[in-house]
């Protein structure tokens, strides 16, 4: 199969992906709004932040009514994870120049998955630049529209559709999963790792320590 094929999936991949989990935005929108963001402030935390686990959050402790500055922190460290993210993407983007300020705004659990599940480096360029532009352009149409709406509609998050991306990110990696053992030993143990520190640590923290099952692999 030559690189053609592999790149029309890329894209269909990116544009599912995108498409699916911009719809989140809503929630995040009805979120923030409901939290006491304005929204504009909304929809600028969109426009730059773009990170949703990270905008979730802050919006949580915003309206639990945290202090701003200790949210943002949580906020930041939560959105940490994306810098491992970054460090794996490096050699198979490949930007330089001033493309790697854009390309670095769209490193994110998505747009990761998606350019590893491909088969071949040009495939995942294609596969990231799909899910990064269809999501960013999604997931902000979607934020003003669940902050507008919020009023008429209620609170867009009882919908569930705060599931659909960790639901879509397992499924793209399954297939991957299903083909090594190693790699789904590797998927427990980080996982198992999050869910005994989640009682204990802040938000962000037991994402970032189950890269630790990652390093012993890469070590060994």
């Amino acid at each position: 199969m030559g690189q053609t094929p592999h790149r029309s999936a890329a894209i269909r991949d990116g544009l599912g992906v995108g498409l699916a989990v911009g719809l989140a935005g809503l929630a995040f929108g009805a979120a923030a709004v409901t939290a006491g963001m304005s929204i504009g402030q909304a929809c600028v935390l969109s426009l730059l932040a773009f990170t949703g686990a990270s905008q979730f959050a802050l919006a949580g402790a915003v309206g639990a009514g945290g202090d701003l500055a200790a949210s943002a922190a949580g906020a930041l460290l939560l959105g940490g994870r994306n810098t491992l993210y970054g460090l794996r993407l490096a050699g198979l983007l490949r930007v330089s120049g001033p493309r790697r300020l854009v390309t670095a705004q769209g490193v994110i659990d998505e747009t990761t998955a998606v350019a590893l599940a491909q088969p071949t480096p040009q495939a995942a360029r294609t596969g990231f630049t799909a899910t990064f532009v269809t999501l960013y352009l999604t997931w902000n149409v979607t934020t003003l529209g669940g902050a507008l709406g919020t009023s008429f509609l209620g609170d867009p998050r009882v919908l569930g559709l705060d599931v659909v991306g960790p639901a879509t990110f397992l499924a793209i990696l399954w297939p991957r999963l299903a083909e090594s053992a190693e790699l789904r030993w590797l998927a427990v143990c980080g996982a198992a790792i999050a869910l005994a520190a989640t009682p204990f640590l802040p938000p962000g923290v037991p994402v970032l320590l189950a890269a630790l099952a990652v390093l012993v692999v890469m070590a060994r």
